[in-house]
């Protein structure tokens, strides 16, 4: 990966000995953040005396000399970066987001350097599309036979579009039933450049959807139990997020079991076990259930219809239920075996 550092770097010195005038290569090094952070047009105009607009002219005049010049050949060191570049992406699916693409030509982690030198180098290449970053898309880079910039923005929408259709998160595979691509990791890279669209666990879905993108300790406990379909103890439930790809995943046991409390979407329906409401489980204590089950009855039921009901909807011991049923405050018995409301 050392020999790519070098060809980049050396694709980047090239390009700016194309530039005559030294103002010019400071305005476009700062514009992209070359030799540091990047710097707005205000910033580099109150450093050379003028205004926001000239800069941004000037910047534009740049890019177009710069955009001829490669067009025409006159910077030999732009195209052995630009294989570089489209080769990686070609593997990552034709677009990707700059850090990701940054990271692979590097094969480690890359410097907000490097990673600028990759966009200034894409700006201005004609094999290569930019997606600029703003509300909706993250910085991303494109191999250009495959759509300009906002052919690549309208394919990421019509993602998001169906998904949104479909009320909940899909695999790649169902997208790809719906969706006109090549292959599902083309799919998968368009996605990937939508701040609108999140991934976990091999599903996309909105951004904004706890099962995608969960942002807090409850959210990640309903991933959990909505992932494993069946009720857990809340030790388990911090055990699967420890081992999980969360973002931030390192939670006590005691936090875990003070968010399964507060929240109405965690049932309680054994000794420490939870399960989600939408599974048709009530708060409740055991009592409340049986009155729920003769209420709905509107009849007597036996003994054994009751505990099999209430088991339904809670872990608990037999005899548990039947200690509840000599509530006589609360149940009648019918006969030695059949139980009522009182």
């Amino acid at each position: 990966m050392d020999q790519n550092a070098e060809i980049l770097k050396n694709a980047t010195r090239g390009s700016l000995k194309i530039i005559e005038q030294e103002r010019e290569k400071e305005i476009i090094s700062r514009r992209f953040g070359l030799t540091g952070s990047r710097e707005t047009l205000e910033q580099i105009g109150e450093m050379l005396s003028i205004t926001r607009e000239r800069v941004r002219q000037l910047e534009k005049a740049i890019l177009i000399h710069l955009r001829v010049s490669a067009e025409e050949g006159q910077i030999p060191e732009l195209a052995p970066a630009e294989k570089i570049l489209i080769r990686n992406l070609t593997e990552m699916g034709r677009v990707a987001r700059l850090d990701a693409l940054a990271d692979k030509v590097y094969g480690r982690e890359a410097t907000a350097v490097e990673k600028a030198g990759i966009n200034f180098i894409a700006t201005f290449s004609n094999s290569l599309t930019v997606v600029d970053e703003n509300d909706s898309f993250y910085q991303a880079i494109g191999i250009t036979d495959y759509g300009d910039s906002l052919a690549i923005r309208t394919r990421a929408d019509e993602i998001v579009a169906v998904i949104r259709k479909n009320k909940e998160p899909m695999a790649l595979d169902q997208l790809d039933n719906v969706l006109n691509y090549e292959h599902p990791d083309h799919i998968k890279a368009v996605a990937s450049i939508s701040k609108q669209l999140a991934s976990l666990n091999g599903v996309w879905g909105l951004a904004k959807w706890p099962s995608v993108n969960p942002k807090n300790i409850r959210d990640k406990i309903f991933v959990i139990l909505e992932t494993h379909k069946e009720p857990m103890h809340f030790s388990d439930i911090a055990k699967e997020i420890k081992g999980s790809n969360f973002k931030r995943k390192n939670v006590t046991v005691q936090a875990i079991h003070n968010e399964l409390i507060k929240d109405h979407r965690f049932v309680l329906i054994g000794r420490g076990i939870y399960a989600l409401s939408t599974w048709g489980y009530k708060k409740g204590t055991i009592s409340e259930i049986i009155v729920g089950i003769l209420e709905r009855a509107g009849k007597p039921l036996s003994r054994e219809e009751i505990v099999k009901q209430v088991l339904r909807v809670r872990k608990v011991k037999e005899t548990t239920i039947l200690l509840n049923l000599q509530n006589k405050k609360l149940f009648k018995k019918v006969d030695r075996n059949s139980f009522y409301l009182a």
